[in-house]
């Protein structure tokens, strides 16, 4: 594969609702090599870790992504992923980091460079993709944007690793096993930071952190295709606030 050069990158809810998140110190057991450095993409980094879910939005359209994404981020939601095929999902995003300014945001099922310098243009903070996406990956080395490439098999996870990604998405996780695989993967590589990506339950949440995942990733559990097709933002709102509070939980299982 030919890798590229780098480039250079110039309503109304529920009364009750998640504590505000509070970011923590970084637990020692959870921080990636790069702990130290004050860059963008490392503090993006501890922030996926210190919540354990990354919401994953796709719509339609952009009215409804936008009301969605309002709806999880205000149910408690502190880290999300728009993917890159919701219409107009770049003007979305630039008014979501915006309104939410202490929110981390991303952009999700990147595969080339164009789009990668867009999001970032938009505001995103991260940027993930269903598979290793080396014109990306070496494009963001000069960046402050973390890149989450995705990978499948232990080859694949140290090859990233080893190219500079800070952290990796296992994907798709249910298909492989689901928690049983991230546990095995865990052994090898317990100093590889994972993210747990399709088929992710809420009810799962915790025991994906508890078996070593940095985090997961939660699309239909959370933007709940009937609520979407419903436009229940009420149900959506109710979703991202359990999902919150299970991530908040099980980090700080795993930090005792």
């Amino acid at each position: 594969m030919a890798i590229a050069t780098s480039f250079s990158l110039p309503l109304t809810y529920p009364s009750s609702s998640l504590t505000t998140h509070i970011q923590k110190p970084c637990c020692s057991c959870r921080c990636s090599s790069s702990s130290n450095s004050v860059s963008v993409a490392s503090k993006t980094l501890q922030q996926i870790q210190d919540s354990g879910v990354i919401a994953c939005l796709r719509a339609q359209n952009a009215e409804l992504a936008n009301r969605a994404a309002r709806a999880a981020l205000d149910g408690g939601i502190s880290v999300l992923e728009i993917v890159v095929t919701t219409p107009d999902a770049f003007e979305v995003l630039r008014n979501l980091v915006h309104d939410y300014p202490t929110k981390t945001f991303g952009v999700g099922t990147v595969l080339q460079a164009k789009d990668a310098k867009d999001s970032i243009k938009a505001g995103a903070k991260f940027l993930m993709s269903p598979a290793t996406v080396m014109d990306i990956l070496v494009g963001v080395s000069e960046s402050d944007v973390l890149y989450i490439p995705g990978v499948m098999t232990p080859t694949e996870i140290l090859s990233a690793f080893s190219a500079g990604a800070k952290i990796v998405k296992v994907y798709p996780v249910s298909a492989l096993g689901g928690v049983g695989y991230i546990s095995a993967l865990k052994k090898p590589f317990s100093h590889i930071p994972m993210v747990a990506s399709q088929g992710v339950t809420i009810d799962l949440v915790g025991q994906y952190i508890g078996q070593g995942a940095s985090a997961v990733v939660l699309s239909d559990a959370i933007f709940a295709k009937e609520a979407m097709s419903q436009r229940n933002f009420d149900k959506i709102y109710q979703l991202a606030s359990h999902a919150a509070s299970q991530g908040q939980q099980a980090v700080e299982r795993s930090e005792r």
